[in-house]
């Protein structure tokens, strides 16, 4: 098969633009979705949209992008040798600052693609760390995203890793003004490893202390998890009226973000948002960012945001669900979770009342749109309305006078029956949250 040149490749010797790359798709031949598998599994086309968008997450110009068959893969190149050579010269063309293969890649297949197309090569992973690596903005995020870093470097050649001299946003990858070669043995990876171990197992311990801090003073955790870019910080926003940073963007939000909402039933929780998975995301990146997942696995609800309006939100979907299995979320709170079908407002107006429809009709679903609000009321009181379901039925005895420890109630649980003997003592059946109980018994015992 010969390549489609772009009608804009760049003749041979040219100077190439500032970050400019090309993307190539593998896939075989034999594995190509057909029918209704085409709704849950991803076809070449929609993996190859998906890794141009995670280029242009870093600002990377994609100048020509192609899903490329393979009949098997080769251990040495992964292409076959005609197809390296093809795809070399149309890389020699186009003279690009990096070449992402959207796969992954053995160490000795990328420096074998490197030395036969004279260009940077990174896979799917190396470009996922990329990008985490400029996202990034707080201690723990940087030092889980360098742990990822170097565990995945660690049986590679590393050629170009910036981390000790950091001087851009990213880890190394695509260069940039100042980047330094460090040519750095095992040895020094594995130092500092142990290290970043180290200082990320303090950050897991300050974490069980916040969340014991919280059990004391507690309010219920709702968790939001999706796909990367299904909305969830536009909904966030919307529900918190925060401003944490939301972009048509894969992976624009990496630091978990917590605050406080009121609840219709006037109660409060806290909402978490949280980074956004993908598919494919490499297994040693879940773990190095287990103490930032570990508020999902500990979160009172869980809400998962999809994008109704993407072709393939079944498979993002189902993408979503084996990455919390895989963080250990049991398969009974994986089935109860709320499922948001968020973007409607996308949808063409026959599709939109289908969706809403679905929901109505579905337990646990509710559509809406983060950008309009329209949905997100009935959102919060399905929220309420969940956390209630957690509530105990128990009846209190109040001394005379005790008016301030009434009012508490009142305002904190749902008061059923109330009634009060001669001497003015009060005795309340109630239904209240196990953590308000808690408060309550600590608020009685201090005085």
């Amino acid at each position: 098969m010969q390549l489609n040149r772009p009608q804009n490749s760049k003749p041979a010797g040219e100077a190439p633009g500032p970050g400019q790359a090309i993307v190539l798709n593998p896939y075989l031949k034999s594995s190509v979705p057909t029918g209704k598998n085409t709704q849950i599994s991803r076809t070449p086309q929609s993996r190859l949209e998906e890794a141009a968008r995670l280029a242009a997450a870093i600002q990377l110009g994609v100048t020509f992008k192609i899903a490329v068959p393979i009949g098997r893969a080769s251990p040495s190149h992964l292409f076959g040798s005609g197809k390296v050579a093809e795809l070399g010269a149309m890389i020699t063309d186009l003279a690009p600052d990096v070449v992402i293969v959207d796969g992954t890649l053995t160490p000795v297949q990328q420096r074998n693609l490197e030395r036969a197309w004279n260009v940077k090569v990174i896979d799917r992973t190396g470009l996922i760390l990329e990008i985490f690596g400029a996202r990034a903005q707080t201690r723990e995020g940087r030092l889980q995203v360098e742990l990822a870093h170097l565990e995945y470097q660690r049986g590679r050649l590393v050629r170009s890793w910036t981390h000790l001299e950091r001087q851009r946003g990213g880890m190394g990858f695509l260069g940039g003004p100042g980047e330094t070669q460090i040519e750095t043995d095992r040895r020094l990876i594995s130092e500092r490893i142990a290290k970043l171990t180290r200082e990320l197992d303090q950050v897991r311990r300050t974490r069980d202390a916040h969340r014991k801090g919280r059990a004391k003073t507690p309010f219920p955790i709702v968790a939001f998890v999706g796909y990367t870019n299904a909305g969830k910080s536009t909904l966030f926003n919307r529900l918190t009226r925060a401003s944490v940073y939301a972009d048509d963007l894969l992976f624009a939000t990496l630091d978990p973000t917590m605050r406080g909402v009121a609840l219709p039933d006037r109660r409060r929780a806290i909402f978490s948002d949280t980074v956004g998975f993908i598919s494919d995301l490499p297994t040693h990146l879940i773990a190095s960012f287990r103490a930032t997942l570990e508020e999902v696995l500990e979160a009172d609800l869980i809400v998962h945001v999809r994008d109704i309006s993407h072709p393939q939100s079944l498979a993002q979907k189902q993408d979503v669900l084996e990455v919390l299995e895989a963080l250990g979320l049991p398969e009974q709170r994986r089935e109860t979770m709320i499922e948001v079908l968020n973007k409607i407002d996308l949808l063409e107006p026959e599709r939109r009342d289908e969706v809403r429809n679905m929901a109505a009709r579905t337990q646990n679903v509710l559509a809406l749109s983060a950008a309009t609000g329209e949905g997100c009321d009935a959102l919060l009181a399905a929220v309420a309305a969940r956390l209630s379901e957690r509530r105990e039925l128990i009846d209190l005895h109040l001394a005379p006078g005790d008016g301030a420890n009434l009012a508490w109630l009142h305002q904190h649980a749902e008061v059923i029956e109330l009634r009060h003997d001669a001497d003015g003592a009060a005795y309340v059946r109630t239904s209240i949250d196990p953590e308000d109980l808690a408060r309550y018994r600590k608020r009685v015992s201090a005085h």
